[in-house]
């Protein structure tokens, strides 16, 4: 036995009691629940009567009884539909008769089947009460769906253009954001590239100045090498220079030295009561040869003025 939920479970509705044929009147049930899992389960039951119950609302599973014809909700508590109300496009007969809705859910326009539509006695938007008339007899039924389900469509169809303009804003400004993102990015990559070049600038800077020292520093070495071995312009005569004229002088001052000594030896043999002895008779006579040898000879004069000059 299937059982409704809510109000209905509380009086223990027999669903297939209430089943004639195509058509279940769950009206006057005092149900404050729709019992959509016991009403899926019947199919056939494409006439659903829920009138004169307590329900506040639908729950949004109730869409999900797509073999719904005809649908009486009037006389209840209703304040709003579910969103998806839309779902229900085999609707073609719908009674909200006296419920206290004041608006309708966007896809209510989906209802392309709807025939026959009563929104009498409700607190409906201005607006949409306008549009769906009084609904005194069957024409004007009929009239209100047809008017509702344009009326609903107009404004899913401003909805849809208001949404393609936000999502056509989105991208722009979606665009706009990666446009600037790669312009800044490019930015960034044009600071990276020159903050490189001005790096590698200063590097060969310093590499160059480092390579002009050395080349420098070399020179120098080279300079001073050169100087050290091949002096050219030293004032001071170089230390060998030196040497040797001392060497010279040396020598010189040897042989004035043993010549004056030959001329006191001489001149001791030639002056002096010494000059009989055998030694001086051997001076006197080797320094007479000596003399006469060299009367002719200038060599001694030659060293002499030399060293006069010197």
């Amino acid at each position: 036995m299937a059982r409704g939920g809510g109000g209905g479970a509380a009086k223990g509705v027999n669903l297939k009691d209430k089943l004639d044929g195509n058509e279940l009147d769950l009206s006057l049930c005092d149900l404050s629940e729709v019992p959509v899992r016991e009403l899926a389960a019947l199919p056939k039951a494409t006439i659903l009567d829920l009138s004169c119950n307590n329900l506040i609302s639908l729950p949004s599973d109730f869409c999900s009884l797509m073999h719904l014809v005809k649908l009486d909700l009037s006389k209840n508590r209703l304040q709003q539909l579910p969103l998806d109300f839309g779902r229900l496009v085999n609707l073609q007969h719908l009674d909200l008769l006296n419920n206290r809705l004041v608006t309708l859910p966007v896809s209510f326009a989906q209802l392309k089947n709807l025939k026959w539509l009563d929104l009498k006695d409700n607190p409906l938007d201005p607006v949409l009460a306008k549009v769906a008339g009084d609904c005194l007899d069957e024409k004007q039924c009929k009239q209100a769906a047809v008017k509702v389900l344009q009326h609903m469509r107009a404004i899913q169809s401003e909805q849809d253009r208001e949404r393609q303009r936000k999502l056509q804003a989105e991208r722009e400004m979606e665009k706009k954001r990666e446009a600037e993102q790669r312009a800044k990015e490019a930015q960034e990559r044009e600071l990276r590239k020159r903050e490189k070049a001005e790096e590698k600038e200063r590097r060969r800077r310093e590499y160059d100045a480092l390579r002009a020292a050395k080349q420098e520093m070399e020179k120098q070495t080279k300079k001073e090498t050169v100087q050290t071995r091949k002096p050219s312009s030293n004032p001071h005569p170089p230390q060998p220079q030196r040497h040797k004229h001392s060497w010279s002088r040396s020598v010189l001052r040897l042989l004035l030295f043993m010549l004056l000594c030959i001329l006191c030896t001489v001149a001791v043999c030639k002056l002096t009561e010494l000059q009989h002895q055998p030694l001086c008779i051997s001076v006197n006579t080797l320094y007479e040869d000596v003399v006469a040898a060299l009367q002719n000879h200038k060599t001694l004069q030659n060293m002499l003025h030399q060293n006069s000059q010197q």
